[in-house]
């Protein structure tokens, strides 16, 4: 797999596969992630419907949510039969579902268990498996704590982590406030490169272009973006080229719509919702002239019972 420089980060409700395979279309090496995965949906529930994907959706890693070490390992194991690329441990997310679960971001305060659950699926699979996780959790502002924790967890084979660069509130805040209230700490994420050398480090974290993307590569190895890749997907387009070398012009969102039709009109034969895979475009045409309509043409329409492949057209039309 080519080196992971840029991804987009695992987002719940937003990157399912429809997503995926809408943002592959505008890059040809930025690493994909999958929405978390609990290990109880894919050992008790319908595997296939969360781990099916579409071929061109590589490179692609799945992100698992949980904290017991065999049942990781065994999902790890299904995971990597089904194709994925890298395996993701969640001790990031914050919200009270995930909490009641234990796992996310408190485990942090568990940085032996999280060893512990890193090598059950190291143990039985030949893929990259990662560890995303926050620079603390509530009032456990010292780096040091960070550093114990990437410490604690590389003991286990582990040199790859993604540090979302707040710390995590586990009480008082929702989800989208812990995204956006606790300060940001790109500082710690800097140090925890230079204290871990051969360690591969990337940040993620209110990163909204491909300039400050740059600015952090001076420092780390990688950079997730966040949900500036989904509402403005169209920044995506020069990722390959500014970060790949790449010596091709990026695709044209108009293209992008003709590969989007084509592809509804296959997932449509399937029984798949046309509102399901338009309703991650809406962000394409962001910043032209006519992106409201767009937009308003597709929320508008796509849920209607007649509504097809052509709509998307006809949003397209709009575009001044």
């Amino acid at each position: 797999m080519k080196q992971n420089i840029i991804s987009v980060a695992p987002m719940m409700g937003w990157t399912d596969r429809h997503a995926r395979y809408f943002l592959r279309l505008l890059s040809k090496h930025v690493l994909l992630y999958t929405e978390m995965v609990t290990t109880g949906a894919l050992l008790q529930g319908d595997r296939d419907y969360h781990l099916r994907y579409h071929d061109n959706e590589h490179p692609l890693a799945l992100q698992l949510g949980g904290s017991e070490p065999a049942a990781l390992a065994a999902c790890a194991r299904i995971a990597e039969d089904y194709g994925y690329d890298e395996i993701n441990l969640n001790v990031g997310c914050p919200s009270d579902r995930v909490q009641s679960g234990s796992f996310g971001a408190c485990l942090m305060l568990e940085p032996d268990l999280v060893a512990e659950c890193v090598a059950a699926m190291n143990q039985v699979v030949s893929i990259p498996v990662t560890v995303k996780c926050r620079t603390g959790v509530d009032k456990q502002e010292d780096y040091e704590s960070l550093a114990q924790f990437i410490e604690t967890v590389s003991q286990t084979g582990c040199s790859s982590f993604i540090v979302h660069a707040r710390n995590a509130w586990l009480k008082g805040l929702s989800p989208k406030q812990n995204r956006e209230i606790p300060p940001l700490k790109y500082d710690y994420v800097y140090q925890i490169k230079r204290d871990f050398p051969t360690f591969f480090i990337a940040i993620n974290g209110g990163i909204k272009d491909l300039d400050v993307a740059a600015r952090h590569l001076q420092f780390i190895d990688s950079v997730m973006i966040g949900r500036e890749a989904y509402q403005r997907p169209y920044l995506l387009a020069d990722i390959d080229r500014k970060f790949y070398g790449i010596n091709e012009p990026p695709v044209r969102r108009e293209q992008v719509v003709e590969q989007m039709v084509a592809y509804i009109q296959e997932q449509q034969m399937q029984g798949q919702n046309l509102h399901s895979i338009t309703r991650h475009m809406l962000g394409l045409f962001s910043g032209c002239a006519g992106a409201k309509s767009w937009r308003r043409m597709i929320s508008e329409n796509d849920h209607l019972d007649n509504a097809d492949a052509s709509l998307l057209q006809k949003a397209a039309s709009l575009i001044v």
